[in-house]
């Protein structure tokens, strides 16, 4: 698969690191040159070398109505031909945070750029709140690039863990605590030897960032008490389950309630945001209330906050979970049944719209267990569906959307390319 016939990754590479502005656009997962996309409509993108592909990638969860929705493009271009930024206070992000904090079932909430600006500012306010320095967080679990949570497990859970990038110092690692993920084991011993250490408890309440991963019975349960007993925060990251299974949070539908949810993909409709919101107790250490600094120039800007609040609004009135549901799960069944059928090591997991082709042969519980599925046979996988023109993430370690422009059809033609794919 080439790149397009105007070279660009050639062209991108001589002025931008590894060619992209996101590592895992690089195609380095699964081998090949990466696509160049000029457009999108519903459920499909078009390529510059004149492609029509099905999407299941979905900008990576944001655009849960599809791409280019009417409606969510009507407000973009409204709130644009008022101005662009202002980095002065709007009536309409007022509105967007009252919308977000009655849906997501919080108290108050403030508005940023990004998930990793949302999990980054949780951290530190959890920090500053309680007065401590160490977190923990999990294995495999991903909550953006800042410092503090590019962490791996290290070789024991009672030791610091270690960089999983260049540039996090020693001293920044050893703040963070990394069990596995679904171990509530660990996370109890670690707060029995830790616990008047401990800021915060952070993790995506579902993984999705090895894999789709679910919670088992009682561990988000047994997080929260065990949050409660040390007096630590508990951080659920919520940027791509928020709204993702529901016009709410994974928290509120769970039952569970953590004391900062991040928020980000889809409440921005498409376009860069991200929020941290939960009890105003905490909250109220914020600048200019508290001692927490946070701020940004371009926060709660009025083109991300229109396309958010018009987004909220639609799966509001017009929710397209059950249809999504039941169309993954159509996906997930089929394709399980002809990997059974031919003998191939393939689980697709499934969750709602959410959905990981893992190929192993045991089901998948935490980091370790990622690790240990086959990324050559994924890999190969993934170029057998792009050649019949079905577009996945391009890593064994990321979650496929279905989205709400997807139809019947559009499983059909998954299912019929990945049965012919199976490698």
């Amino acid at each position: 698969m080439t790149a397009g016939s105007n070279n660009w990754f050639e062209r991108a590479k001589r002025v931008i690191p590894g060619g992209v502005n996101s590592p895992v656009r690089a195609f380095n997962a699964v081998g090949g040159d990466p696509l160049y996309v000029v457009s999108g409509a519903g459920a499909r993108i078009h390529t510059e070398a004149g492609r029509e592909l099905l999407d299941f990638c979905g900008s990576w969860g944001p655009l849960v109505l599809g791409h280019s929705h009417p409606a969510v493009i009507d407000a973009i271009k409204q709130a644009a031909d008022k101005g662009t930024s202002f980095g002065i206070n709007t009536p309409r992000e007022v509105e967007f945070a009252e919308r977000l904090c009655e849906m997501a079932g919080i108290e108050k909430v403030r508005l940023v750029n990004s998930g990793t600006e949302a999990t980054m500012t949780a951290v530190r306010l959890a920090r500053g709140a309680t007065g401590r320095s160490k977190i923990i967080k999990f294995a495999g679990c991903y909550h953006g690039h800042s410092d503090g949570l590019l962490v791996a497990a290290g070789s024991g859970l009672m030791t610091g863990g270690v960089t999983s990038s260049a540039g996090v110092s020693d001293a920044v690692a050893a703040e963070v605590f990394v069990p596995e993920y679904n171990d509530l084991d660990a996370v109890i011993a670690i707060v029995e030897a830790h616990g008047d250490e401990l800021a915060a408890i952070i993790l995506e309440p579902i993984a999705a960032n090895m894999g789709l991963v679910l919670p088992d019975a009682g561990f988000l349960e047994g997080l929260r008490a065990a949050a409660d007993r040390c007096g630590a925060i508990l951080i659920f990251d919520e940027v791509i389950t928020g709204f993702r299974l529901g016009p709410t949070t994974y928290a509120s539908q769970c039952g569970v309630s953590p004391d900062l949810i991040c928020l980000g993909k889809i409440i921005g409709g498409g376009l860069p945001i991200g929020a941290v919101g939960g009890r105003a107790a905490v909250m109220d250490h914020l600048a200019p209330l508290g001692e927490v600094y946070q701020a940004g120039t371009l926060s709660g800007n009025p083109v991300a906050v229109a396309a958010g609040l018009t987004t909220l609004h639609l799966l509001a009135s017009e929710p397209p979970y059950a249809r999504m549901a039941a169309l993954a799960a159509r996906l997930a069944d089929e394709t399980n049944a002809a990997a059974q059928a031919a003998g191939i090591p393939l689980h697709v997991a499934v969750k709602e719209s959410l959905f990981t082709p893992f190929f192993s042969d045991s089901p998948i519980h935490n980091y370790t267990d990622a690790k240990g599925c086959d990324t050559k046979r994924h890999a190969a996988f993934f170029h057998a569906m792009l050649d019949a023109g079905i577009y996945l993430p391009p890593s064994q370690f990321e979650v496929g959307f279905v989205n709400a422009a997807h139809t019947d059809v559009d499983i059909d033609q998954f299912v019929s390319a990945a049965t012919a794919g199976l490698p």
